[in-house]
């Protein structure tokens, strides 16, 4: 059975980078969201005067359960905050909801990597959902249309992951200098909130690499079913 195949092997750094990335940003996010800075306003205090600054006050901000389940809404022009990090002062939290209010900066600035990234939801929805039905009905009836249609469908999926570190990294950048020039946090605090997004912007490295190396291997099972 092919999903049994040696291919398998290529998928296991991709996993094990993943885990790596998510043990990564726990260890952060418990280590700094102990650790108050010395000014002690609210994450969600710091989120408003950063969008307030940016002449982006339209934006509302709201509290979301769970935990780093923090976004940034385009479409309904919220930034959600978690409980964690709503109404807490600590370095993780400010990192965090700065890192947010990047994104929000983005949107209103027509940041191009979001647009293009928010064009791609959709597609990508529909694309990582059906690839694989696609990919395999190829593959049993040996019909290498099917194939490439399944591996196009994935590839947007790999697109979508490249275009998400720009993304992410640029909204990180916005964070750490906003957050600089305020004077939110002092230089050895600001150590911590690069610490705290760096981790994070591992699990998008992680992401790409797990989708790049699926790719080549559906392009591999596709190239070995011919012979």
């Amino acid at each position: 059975m092919f999903y049994y195949d040696w291919t398998l092997i290529l998928i296991i750094p991709g996993l094990l980078l993943g885990l790596w990335a998510q043990f990564k940003v726990k260890a952060a996010y418990a280590k700094y969201r102990k650790v108050g800075t010395q000014r002690g306003v609210t994450a969600e205090q710091v989120a408003k005067d950063l969008l307030s600054r940016d002449g982006n006050s339209g934006v509302a901000i709201e509290p979301i359960a769970g935990e780093l389940t923090d976004n940034y809404d385009p479409r309904a022009n919220v930034l959600h905050l978690s409980q964690g990090v709503y109404g807490n002062n600590s370095i993780a939290a400010i990192g965090i909801a700065a890192h947010e209010c990047g994104h929000a900066m983005q949107d209103r600035h027509s940041y191009g990597p979001l647009k293009l990234r928010s064009a791609l939801v959709p597609v990508v929805n529909i694309g990582s959902n059906l690839y694989f039905p696609i990919f395999l009905a190829g593959i049993l009836f040996s019909w290498r249309p099917l194939m490439t249609v399944g591996i196009l469908c994935f590839a947007v999926t790999l697109v979508f992951s490249l275009v998400t570190l720009p993304v992410e990294f640029n909204a990180s950048k916005r964070a750490v200098a906003t957050l600089a020039q305020g004077n939110y946090v002092s230089e050895e605090e600001l150590r911590g909130v690069k610490a705290v997004l760096n981790a994070a912007a591992l699990t998008y490295v992680a992401a790409a690499i797990s989708s790049l190396l699926q790719l080549i291997r559906l392009l591999i099972l596709s190239r070995n079913s011919r012979d």
